[in-house]
């Protein structure tokens, strides 16, 4: 088992932490900057979402399978 099966397999166990943390982080910045960023932070919310998807194996079919 290689390091990315580690991490892959450490992701899977604490899915639901790192997803709450991302929103917690997005949560955060748009707090302190009253929102004004807050188009790029859920772009980056929803970027950090799929590559945990991808870590974990969680991954959505393609459009139009």
């Amino acid at each position: 088992m290689g390091l990315f099966d580690n991490i892959g397999d450490l992701a899977k166990q604490h899915e639901e932490q790192i997803e709450a943390g991302i929103e917690q982080a997005g949560d955060l910045i748009d707090e302190k900057t009253g929102g004004k960023y807050a188009g790029q932070v859920d772009q980056a919310q929803a970027f950090a979402n799929e590559k945990l998807d991808s870590v974990t194996g969680d991954q959505a079919p393609p459009a139009g399978s």
